[in-house]
């Protein structure tokens, strides 16, 4: 027999993903949001009681929901999560269903490098013509003439695997085993990241955040990279080294930086911040954005349909998907 649970939104981030939940669920549960900080009238008390929690935190300085019996993450990343705050027998899970709309991100980014579509149309309103065909200068490369490198063999990895061989490009992986797969044209352990990250024009850094890939590319990596490759951060940020990939992007020693995922994010009290404590923003060879890379509406819609799948299994007892724990 199903269980009615009690189920907590926290914060705006897993608001995003309540509107029509329960045309989803199995049964009519009870379910509310509340705020990030859970300060307002009644919240600390919803929060304590909750069944399942949805959301991106649980640290020492919030609430403990002792009855709590899944957090549910509705993202990939856990890593505001403290695990040792989660009550005894509670699982932790996560979501995916970010991996089309983050390789799309990635290759309409490693395109504009190639077709300079906005420069083009921009110079033409001039009446310049600098990019007409046969003109000096003009003359453009070619995306699938080069070779892709992916850090990490995960979603969003595997899929832009599939995205790179669409367009004709050779594509390498570093992973901590072997990988073998159609898409993958060679395949490198980390022991061996340096000589990676040599092979590759274009690097994409899909590593989640861990004590084992936290600065993994550092430096002594970064030097290893061609003077003409890019790197595209859309794992999370702290996986490169902020001073060395700042210092590696200001003396050129790369050609540039497409970069999503960052090293400082706005919090509750600030709703303005720089991402990061290095001028990023002064470099011309840097391409910024605020971690948009997986936020789509089918993102959302897969992620949800995960979150309700979860809460039916659970209010059934049924094995829970994306267990963390």
């Amino acid at each position: 027999m199903e269980a009615v649970l009690n189920i907590v939104f926290h914060g705006d981030n897993a608001a995003n993903f309540r509107t029509d939940l329960e045309r989803l669920l199995h049964l009519p549960h009870n379910i509310v949001t509340v705020s990030q900080g859970i300060g307002l009238p009644g919240e600390r008390e919803q929060f304590e009681n909750a069944d399942v929690v949805v959301g991106v935190a649980l640290n020492d300085n919030m609430p403990r929901p002792q009855k709590m019996r899944l957090l549910q993450a509705p993202a990939a990343g856990t890593d505001g999560i403290a695990r040792n705050c989660l009550p005894s027998g509670a699982k932790l899970a996560n979501c995916f269903g970010h991996e089309n709309a983050i390789a799309e991100y990635v290759m309409a980014a490693l395109l504009t490098r190639h077709v300079p579509l906005t420069e083009a149309d921009r110079a033409l309103r001039q009446k310049d013509w600098r990019f007409y065909a046969g003109r000096p200068g003009a003359l453009r490369t070619e995306l699938g003439s080069q070779t892709l490198g992916l850090l990490g063999f995960g979603h969003i990895a595997k899929t832009l695997a599939q995205r790179a061989k669409a367009f004709g490009m050779r594509v390498v992986v570093a992973n901590r085993s072997p990988v073998s797969s159609s898409e993958i044209d060679q395949s490198f352990l980390l022991d061996d990241l340096h000589a990676f990250m040599g092979s590759c024009d274009a690097l994409v850094v899909t590593l989640p955040l861990t004590e084992n890939t936290k600065g993994m590319v550092n430096a002594d990596a970064l030097q290893h990279m061609r003077p003409d490759a890019v790197i595209v951060n859309v794992g999370r940020g702290a996986v490169i080294d902020e001073s060395a990939l700042f210092n590696a992007l200001q003396q050129r020693q790369l050609a540039g930086a497409i970069i999503d995922t960052w090293y400082q994010y706005p919090s509750s009290d600030t709703e303005k911040c720089a991402p990061s404590q290095f001028d990023f923003a002064s470099l011309p060879n840097v391409l910024m954005t605020s971690h948009m890379s997986g936020w789509t509406e089918g993102t959302v819609q897969r992620r949800k349909q995960t979150i309700a799948d979860n809460i039916n299994r659970l209010s059934k007892g049924e094995p829970l998907l994306n267990v963390l724990n």
